[in-house]
C-alpha cells in the first residue's frame, strides 16, 4: 500500500471530493467505494492504513462493514473513523460500541478531518504518542 493512503467509503460525491481535496492537499492519497460491498471488499483486499466510514451505504451499511472489519484477525488493527449525518445523541455511542474508532459529524469541518485523519492514521499516531 502506497504511503499516506486513506480509504473512504462514502456514497455522496460532494463528500468524497470534499475528502479528496483535503487529503490530497496534506500529502494523502485517497481510495474511495461508493458502497459498503465495495469499500469492504477494499478494505480485504488492500489493506489501507486507515479508513474513513460513512454509515449510512448502500448494499452494506457501516455497521455491518465496521463489524466485519473488526472481527478479521487480519483486519482489526486498521482504523476507522465513522463519518456520518447521524449526530443525535447517543449516536456516537452506537458507532463506538459497534468497532469504529473514532466519530466525526457531517457537515465535515476540515480542521476536524486533519486531526481526526493524523490522530489515527498509523505512522502520524505514533509521533503523537510520543
Amino acid at each position: 500500500m502506497e504511503q499516506k493512503t486513506v480509504l473512504y467509503i462514502e456514497d455522496n460525491p460532494h463528500n468524497r471530493r470534499l475528502v479528496r481535496r483535503t487529503l490530497e492537499r496534506r500529502g494523502y492519497t485517497l481510495i474511495e467505494a461508493e458502497d459498503g460491498e465495495s469499500g469492504l471488499r477494499m478494505v480485504q483486499e488492500l489493506k489501507p492504513p486507515l479508513v474513513l466510514l460513512d454509515i449510512g451505504l448502500p448494499k452494506i451499511d457501516g455497521i455491518e462493514v465496521v463489524g466485519r472489519i473488526k472481527a478479521d484477525p487480519e483486519l482489526r488493527h486498521i482504523p476507522v473513523i465513522a463519518i456520518t449525518a447521524s449526530a443525535m445523541q447517543g449516536d456516537r455511542e452506537r458507532f463506538l460500541a459497534a468497532g469504529c474508532d473514532d466519530y466525526l459529524s457531517k457537515p465535515i469541518q476540515v480542521g476536524e478531518l486533519l486531526d481526526k485523519v493524523a490522530l489515527y492514521y498509523p505512522a502520524l499516531a505514533a509521533i503523537h504518542r510520543q
